[in-house]
């Protein structure tokens, strides 16, 4: 019996701790990548070999588990893959890996959590969202998003004292993280590293909102399209790179900090991520897995104080706090409308029960049926007629007593 409940609860407790692991993970990406760049690496470049290695570990499922029956690749296929390999691997990495370099990893993971707000935005521009002020969740959506911006606003423009972290207090008291040595240009490279992580942001927005057009299409193969946005991305990030980035010894690689950020990027974060969050939203939902984003930027929180000395301003806190709030606002909004939309899906049901009563009520269609079609001559008017009939038939008791009513 205490062998069952164990395997209850672990089985139970599984997509839990699959999104714990999952924040871990993204955590460790933020903080090796920060590191990367701090070293020098070119961000252009890290896009290329993060995206590289995902879609060789990627392709080889999808070649194996989706070889059958795979989507033919017209033209509008091919742009909705191409646009989302622009918005994902180049614009929006690029801008964040930018925005990372220049801020903190905190502070880019606070940012990040702007996700399900601008998504909604951009759906409700796409008029995939529909808004009904009178519906609560509607509200709380809207409000959600305005409490979002004024975060990431307030994270913006204020920065205000340090707060110290009492475990690093003592360790490095003075430690710049950004490196330069005069506010007014720290101040400068904090507020461009915002607007870089705002357009990310939006890109990544932006790609959800594609997406859910081209998932239509490869609706079972997922792994495929998930291969082709990243073999498309290291194209376009390749030939952004030669274009950005003049020097060539800025693509030499070796056996550093370098390869295991492009290395763990594209693999943790762009390969094992993907499939894992799919068996959770699958089994869970999306809201589900996207509450657990906050726990990243603690988590980032605590390991950058620890391996970074970071820095956490109280602007920075008090926004982060505001994200989390309107992050949790938007989440239970979509959450109440995927249970109303449930539900709406189950209201046809009472259809067998008027398919009970045609099956009792079987010859009295029949004669309709009779004097309809000799009426009117022929099926098709017949058939139509009696549709709108039994549609607006009044149902005066409850199928079971009308049953029992006639076995009586």
């Amino acid at each position: 019996m205490a062998t069952k409940s164990c395997a209850k609860f672990f089985e139970t407790s599984k997509p839990y701790l699959a999104m714990i692991s999952l924040q871990f993970g993204y955590a460790g990406m933020n903080i090796i990548t920060k590191v990367s760049l701090n070293q020098g690496m070119s961000h252009y470049v890290l896009v290329v070999y993060r995206h590289a290695f995902a879609t060789l570990v990627i392709a080889p499922f999808a070649f194996i588990f989706e070889r059958k029956g795979q989507p033919k690749i017209t033209f509008r296929n091919f742009m909705q893959i191409f646009i989302l390999a622009l918005l994902g691997p180049v614009i929006d990495q690029n801008f964040y890996y930018a925005g990372l370099k220049l801020t903190s990893p905190t502070f880019s993971c606070a940012m990040s959590n702007m996700l399900p707000a601008m998504t909604f935005v951009m759906a409700v521009f796409c008029r995939m969202e529909k808004i009904n002020i009178k519906k609560v969740r509607c509200i709380a959506k809207i409000m959600g998003t305005l409490v979002t911006v004024a975060g990431a606003m307030l994270m913006t423009l204020y920065r205000g004292p340090i707060v110290e972290m009492v475990w690093a207090k003592h360790a490095h008291p003075h430690n710049n993280t950004n490196g330069t040595s005069t506010t007014g240009s720290l101040d400068k490279d904090w507020f461009l590293g915002c607007i870089f992580l705002i357009i990310a942001t939006l890109a990544w927005a932006s790609l959800f909102v594609l997406q859910a057009k081209a998932i239509e299409t490869y609706k079972n193969h997922q792994l495929s399209l998930t291969s082709l946005v990243c073999f498309i991305g290291t194209l376009q990030a390749i030939a952004v790179t030669f274009v950005v980035e003049h020097n060539p010894s800025v693509w030499r690689i070796g056996w550093d900090m370098n390869l295991l950020a492009a290395a763990y990027a594209g693999i943790v974060t762009s390969s094992i991520s993907y499939y894992v969050q799919g068996l959770v939203i699958k089994k869970r939902g999306p809201v589900f897995a996207t509450a657990f984003s906050p726990l990243m930027m603690i988590i980032v929180a605590i390991m950058g104080s620890f391996i970074l000395a970071e820095q956490i301003y109280l602007g920075g806190v008090m926004g982060a706090i505001l994200i989390v709030i309107g992050l949790y606002s938007v989440l239970w909004g979509k959450h109440k409308e995927q249970i109303e939309s449930k539900v709406a899906d189950e209201i046809p049901l009472p259809v067998k029960d008027n398919a009970q009563i045609a099956v009792i009520a079987g010859p009295i269609i029949d004669a309709t049926d009779n004097f309809t079609e000799e009426k009117y001559g022929h099926k098709g008017e017949a058939n139509n007629k009696l549709s709108s009939v039994i549609i607006t038939m009044p149902i005066l008791e409850p199928p079971m007593k009308a049953y029992q009513d006639t076995k009586a």
